[in-house]
Parts: C-alpha cells; sequence; structure tokens
C-alpha cells in the first residue's frame, strides 16, 4: 500500500500509517458522484446527456480525495502567507524583488539541479522529509559526534522553517517555487547570509580523517550521499581544485557552495559543486 501511495505523492502515508489510517476509514471519503456523459440521437442528431453516479471509491481515491478537500479548504499555510506578503508590497519593493525574475536561464538550470537532489525520494517535490533523508545520510556516515550531528539536524530544521514554513506533509516545494523561494532568497540580504550554514556540517561529515580537508577520495563520500556517482565527483573535484594541491578546505567549501546559488557567470568552477547540471 505505502508504495501505491507514495506514487501518487501521498508522503504522509509512507510516514505515518496511522495518520493513513484515520484518513482511509473516514465515511466522508468513501463515496463520489460520477458524472457519466452518454451519446444519444436526438432529432437526428447526436447529443450528449449527463446523469449522475454515485459510486464507492477505490483505497487510494479515497486518500486523494480526502487530500484534495484538505488542500482545498487549507491550502498550503506558506504559499498564502507568501500571495498576501507579495500582494502587500510597496511598488520600491517590488523594484528591487522583481530583478531576480531576470536570472539567466544558466542559473535557472542551477536551481533545477539543486531541486533534482534535494527532492530524495524523487516524486517531484522538495519536503522537510526529503531534508531529513539527505541529513541521515551524511550523519551516517559516522564522522560527526553527536553534538554535531544535533547541531546539523537542528540547522536542517530551522533552514526549512525560515525558508519554506510549516513542517507537515502538506507543505511541498515544486521546481518552479524553488526557482521563486531561491530569486527571493538571493534578494533579502538577511536569508542570503544564513541559508547554506549547513555547508560546514556536510564539510565535516565527509572529512573522514579530520584534517579539515576534503581529498578526492572524502569528495566522493559527499557526492554519494546526493545520490551521485565517483565518475561525477572525480570530474568535480578536479576542476574545483583549481591550485592542483588535491585538497579543498572548508573556507573553499563553503564559498564554492554558496557560489554556485549566487553567481550567473557560467566560467565559475561552483558550477560543478552540485555535480552535473541536468539538461533542460
Amino acid at each position: 500500500m505505502a508504495i501505491s501511495l507514495m506514487r501518487y505523492g501521498l508522503r504522509s502515508a509512507v510516514f505515518n500509517l496511522e495518520k493513513t489510517a484515520a484518513i482511509l476509514s473516514n465515511p466522508s471519503a468513501h463515496n463520489q458522484i460520477k458524472f457519466i456523459h452518454t451519446k444519444v440521437a436526438c432529432n437526428g442528431k447526436v447529443c450528449y446527456i449527463q446523469y449522475q453516479e454515485n459510486r464507492e471509491l477505490g483505497l487510494v481515491e479515497r486518500a486523494m480525495a480526502l487530500r484534495r478537500k484538505y488542500s482545498k479548504h487549507h491550502g498550503r499555510p506558506e504559499e498564502n502567507r507568501r500571495k498576501k506578503e507579495s500582494d502587500s508590497e510597496s511598488d520600491s519593493d517590488c523594484d528591487t524583488e522583481c530583478k531576480g525574475f531576470d536570472r539567466s536561464e544558466f542559473w535557472r538550470r542551477k536551481m533545477r539541479t539543486v531541486h533534482n537532489i534535494l527532492d530524495v525520494d524523487k516524486d517531484g517535490l522538495i519536503s522537510f522529509n526529503d531534508f531529513l533523508l539527505l541529513s541521515e545520510r551524511f550523519k551516517a556516515l559516522g564522522h560527526l559526534d553527536d553534538e554535531q550531528a544535533k547541531e546539523f539536524t537542528d540547522i536542517i530544521k530551522k533552514t526549512w522553517e525560515e525558508q519554506w514554513g510549516a513542517i507537515d506533509p502538506y507543505n511541498f516545494v515544486t521546481v518552479e517555487q524553488y526557482l521563486e523561494d531561491m530569486h527571493h532568497m538571493l534578494n533579502d540580504k538577511t536569508l542570503k547570509k544564513r541559508a547554506h550554514r549547513w555547508l560546514p556540517y556536510i564539510f565535516k561529515a565527509v572529512d573522514k580523517d579530520k584534517s579539515g580537508f576534503i581529498s578526492v577520495n572524502e569528495f566522493k563520500l559527499f557526492f554519494q550521499c546526493l545520490g551521485l556517482s565517483n565518475e561525477h565527483a572525480a570530474v568535480a573535484f578536479a576542476a574545483i581544485d583549481t591550485n592542483g594541491d588535491g585538497k579543498v578546505s572548508l573556507k573553499e567549501f563553503v564559498k564554492l557552495g554558496k557560489d554556485f546559488f549566487t553567481t550567473e557567470d557560467e566560467k565559475r568552477v561552483s558550477k560543478m559543486f552540485w555535480g552535473p547540471l541536468i539538461e533542460v
């Protein structure tokens, strides 16, 4: 059941079976009016009549119906909040904010690449559960101590809440929403400064020998956690290791990670930081 539900994007069913059982047992989700169109002859012409039929919904359809009903009445809290804030902006604020929407297709391609990486379960949406799954991959390497692992989880949670708001199964981020939000983040100095503060924890998670530098083999651990191949890691590391000393420092790592999101210069080596850019 979990597999078929996940295919429909019902992430909450996978992570909370009790909630799913409650949804599916709700009597209001058992039936649905089905509109049926029937072709008839009408004065020598073909006509269609419509009538209603009360039909029993299947398991997945019941859950989907309840989810659509929830979304219709409640919507995405963060989406509603952003819309309200957008509607209340002054003309001068809009002049600043709208500059972000002039960004190049190259930059948009990079953001789509990151969205695809953050979408760990590959359902086309980013959720807080995706964030947790990704952080668990890095913590599973075993190179963070207990305090660092806890701080990493706290930073991931705080980053999500500051950027996308409520932590619930109905708050998710599509590709286009991610592009819009990253535009907004880059125009907000406070958000821009805090958005990538989890990068040092990723560095420490893959710094196996705790030397303060990442070698090509340790960089491969980084890419493995992103779901990318060792070959891609080797190519990317060769590009970002500009001085050819075979290592990348924490400062370099964080700078490259941030630069990826801010620059539109296609010549910058930071474009390799999150792996090969996806095809448009």
